[in-house]
């Protein structure tokens, strides 16, 4: 990869790494009174569908800076999401490890319900296990994304 492309790619990833950050502020923030509170648990909710937008743009990041050819129309958030634990041979590493891949295909599922299940009030037992995965997610996807830069580094 040229030098230049990787250090773009690099700054990009850590710039979306700094918003997925600011996502997490504003979900710590919220977590408080969510189950006694309706709109709490709204805006947490609307938290949790944020985080996972602002992993899959860092996903499309890195899709648009090697492979960006993902095929099916309909169910693309998954392919994507899929496509980023996947090493590419000769292109580059996995993004992400299996691990981190379980606990954002829950966030994956909940964004799709929360943005398209407008007569469904969120249940603050489900939105409870979502934060938790949510939560684990946040003590190793820097691991992730600080190996795959490392891996690209070493591939110059």
């Amino acid at each position: 990869m040229e030098k230049n492309r990787l250090a773009v790619l690099q700054a990009d990833i850590r710039e979306q790494a700094n918003l997925i950050d600011e996502v997490y502020y504003q979900i710590t923030a919220r977590k408080k009174n969510y189950t006694k509170n309706k709109q709490a648990l709204e805006s947490l909710g609307y938290q949790l569908h944020n985080l996972y937008c602002a992993f899959e743009d860092l996903f499309r990041i890195v899709a648009d800076h090697f492979e960006n050819h993902i095929t099916e129309p309909r169910g693309w958030h998954t392919e994507l999401l899929t496509r980023m634990k996947t090493p590419i041979n000769g292109i580059r590493p996995a993004l992400i490890s299996s691990s981190t891949f379980e606990l954002l295909d829950e966030l994956l599922r909940f964004r799709h319900v929360f943005r398209h299940a407008y007569g469904i009030k969120l249940d603050p037992q489900k939105v409870k296990i979502v934060l938790q995965k949510a939560l684990a997610l946040k003590k190793i996807y820097k691991r992730d994304l600080n190996r795959f830069l490392a891996r690209l580094k070493n591939r110059r």
